[in-house]
This record gives structure tokens, C-alpha cells and sequence, in this order.
């Protein structure tokens, strides 16, 4: 079987590599208790030399009641990402319901853009690279083709 690796900021993940925690509460509540959780699950896998994603979601569209809370909502959520990647260093891991949100977390000025001909190519051709375009995700191989730029999400190799 094929080791694939898949890499976010410093952190390598794969079948070879040692276990990487994607964790955090299933809600967004406050910043305060989003940094709070960010910061002691940090302080958890660094002491067992272990990778660590922050993962927790904007919107629970899924949830079990109609009555309970949906969430922050994601305009109100990005600066709390923002402020966990940036003072905790900490990559960041929400999910997206549709379109529009893909929109709203791929404009300019929030991430840097890369044009078709600069995407890198991934493990000399071998990998691939996920990239959010303005005409939606794809791989880069398929942004070179249709001549359109993007951000690189994650790479794969």
C-alpha cells in the first residue's frame, strides 16, 4: 500500500509518521473557551510529542434538536481562527456547508493566492496539491489546465 503523506503547516500526516489529534469541541461557543480548549489540547500533545489540528465547527446544522444552537456562524468565527493560528500557532480545521462559504473563507486578503503558472508541482509531479480557485477545488494539475490560480489548501504526496 501506497504511504501517502498529506501536509498542513509544520505537521506531516501519514501511515508512517506518528499519530496527529484533530480535536476540539463539536462548537464553537466564545473565543475565550475556543482558545482556552486550543491551548490545553496544545499543551497535551506537545508533552507526548504528537501533532495536533484544531478542529471544531461554525455551523451544526446536523445537531439532534431544532431548538438548539446552530453556532457563531462563520463571519464571526474566522478572527477566532485567525487569533488561534496566529497566538497558538496551531493550524485550524472547520467544515463548509456550501458555495457561498467557500466564497467567503477563499477572498483575497485573507489567503495568499498562487497564478497557474507558480503552483508548485508537488514531490516532482509525483503528489498533488489541493487548490481553492475562484471556479471552486481542485487539484493543481487541473488549475495549470484551465489556466486559473488559487490557494494551496494541503498537499498530498
Amino acid at each position: 500500500m501506497q504511504n501517502i503523506k498529506v501536509k498542513c503547516n509544520q505537521i506531516e500526516i501519514s501511515n508512517s509518521n506518528r499519530f496527529c489529534l484533530i480535536a476540539g469541541p463539536c462548537q464553537l461557543e466564545t473565543e475565550q473557551h475556543a482558545l482556552d480548549m486550543a491551548g490545553k489540547i496544545q499543551e497535551i500533545t506537545k508533552k507526548f510529542n504528537l501533532g495536533f489540528i484544531y478542529k471544531t465547527s461554525f455551523d451544526k446544522a446536523n445537531r439532534t434538536s431544532l431548538k438548539g444552537k446552530r453556532g457563531a456562524g462563520l463571519e464571526k468565527s474566522l478572527p477566532v481562527f485567525d487569533k488561534i493560528k496566529k497566538e497558538l500557532n496551531v493550524p485550524v480545521l472547520t467544515d463548509i456547508h456550501n458555495e457561498e462559504q467557500c466564497k467567503i473563507v477563499s477572498r483575497p486578503g485573507r489567503r495568499i493566492f498562487s497564478s497557474a503558472e507558480s503552483l508548485p508541482k508537488i514531490n516532482n509531479g509525483l503528489g498533488i496539491a489541493i487548490v481553492s480557485t475562484p471556479k471552486g477545488v481542485m487539484t493543481d494539475i487541473e488549475a495549470r489546465k484551465q489556466k486559473i490560480g488559487g490557494e494551496i489548501i494541503c498537499k498530498v504526496f
